[in-house]
């Protein structure tokens, strides 16, 4: 079946006796027993909701996995997966990494215990694993800095290795790439962004290619208890219903957006992968169906990025992205700021970094706004 038909219909099963085509919100804290020693499958919604399960199955079903477990927020699913792991274990990360999985991990995990290593390519991946090693945690593409990993070439080593590979797949969503099927063993997202796509509901979920990883996983989520709620879970079923058709619309404005930034003399470098100048652009195209909407640019002076955000009227100056609506991001003093600033400055998150999340509007009206908004930048 079409992952656009999949998107639609979801895991199609049936919850109610109504015919209801939306599947309903479930909005029970607790389940009746039919009797001493029976249920009916749900008991108490932190542990299972129907409208959850729906919602989970749906994804299992787009990721091609075996389970999906949903939690409140995309951080809540990282720190839930970070609970597989003892004190003394190692993780290899990508070098560049959203700064709030970057913030966990330098003051949660590393605190509890786990040592992180940083690696920006295959070969560092490689070369950083030690006995210890027990995960590679990858974002593709990676933000802000849109770096790409090839996830088959990291999936032999970590196959090679008997360790798990743990993927990011929220910006391109299972609609433009689908690591499990590449070799990944967990698939991260942040339900917040393109998944719910109406910037909306916090959502985060974890989908993993066989039932022993969500057992554990499941036992995580019930013991510690950051579940997503019935009505968040109805937010998202009912977002994924069109995340095929926005996923087209965002990527294909993207790409007329990425290609009039570079034509402009203020913008000095353009990160999009799905310019061909993109130097893992090749690697985009082999792992992945198409390039998404986020771009990050770098401009002339710092003036110019505060005058941009300053300037901008249909695109909104806030963070998070994937949404409806086009939102323009300062790196710097918005997700990656609790980076200490020099390792900001050797990522090349800087003060001349935007990043764009490139929304439904018209094309013609996000570049418009992008025109005027550096017209009045001085």
């Amino acid at each position: 079946m079409d992952i656009s038909t999949v998107c639609v219909h979801g895991c199609r099963k049936i919850y109610d006796t109504t015919g209801a085509v939306s599947v309903p919100i479930f909005a029970s804290s607790t389940f009746a027993h039919p009797g001493v020693g029976q249920s009916t499958g749900f008991d108490y919604s932190r542990s299972q909701n129907p409208t959850k399960e729906y919602l989970e199955h749906t994804i299992t079903s787009l990721e091609g996995g075996a389970d999906t477990i949903a939690f409140s927020s995309g951080m809540a699913a990282v720190s839930a997966l970070m609970e597989l792991f003892l004190p003394g274990d190692h993780i290899v990360a990508s070098y560049d990494l959203y700064g709030g999985t970057f913030r966990l991990f330098t003051h949660i995990s590393e605190k509890n215990g786990i040592k992180l290593s940083y690696a920006a390519s295959t070969e560092e991946i490689s070369s950083n694993i030690t006995a210890a090693t027990k995960a590679v945690f990858i974002e593709t593409p990676t933000n802000p800095m849109m770096n790409v990993t090839d996830i088959g070439e990291v999936s032999k080593i970590t196959k090679s290795k008997n360790i798990l590979l743990i993927v990011d797949n929220t910006f391109l969503t299972p609609v433009f790439q689908r690591p499990l099927l590449l070799g990944a063993d967990i698939v991260l997202h942040s339900g917040t962004k393109y998944l719910g796509g109406h910037n909306d509901a916090l959502a985060g979920t974890l989908t993993v290619i066989n039932d022993n990883l969500a057992e554990r996983l499941r036992f995580i989520s019930k013991t510690t208890g950051a579940c997503l709620s019935p009505f968040e879970s109805f937010l998202l079923i009912r977002g994924i219903k069109t995340l095929a058709v926005r996923m087209e619309r965002h990527n294909k404005t993207a790409i007329a957006a990425a290609k009039w930034l570079v034509t402009q003399d203020k913008i000095k470098k353009v990160y999009y992968i799905g310019l061909q100048d993109h130097p893992d652009y090749e690697i985009s195209c082999r792992q992945a169906s198409g390039f998404g909407g986020m771009i990050s640019f770098t401009v002339d002076n710092e003036q110019t990025a505060k005058s941009i955000l300053e300037n901008v009227k249909i695109i909104k100056y806030a963070e998070s992205l994937g949404g409806t609506e086009s939102l323009i991001t300062y790196p710097l003093l918005q997700t990656h700021a609790d980076l200490p600033p020099e390792e900001r400055e050797a990522r090349g998150i800087n003060d001349c970094l935007l990043r764009l999340s490139v929304g439904l509007e018209a094309e013609s009206d996000i570049i418009e706004d992008l025109k005027n908004a550096l017209t009045g930048a001085r």
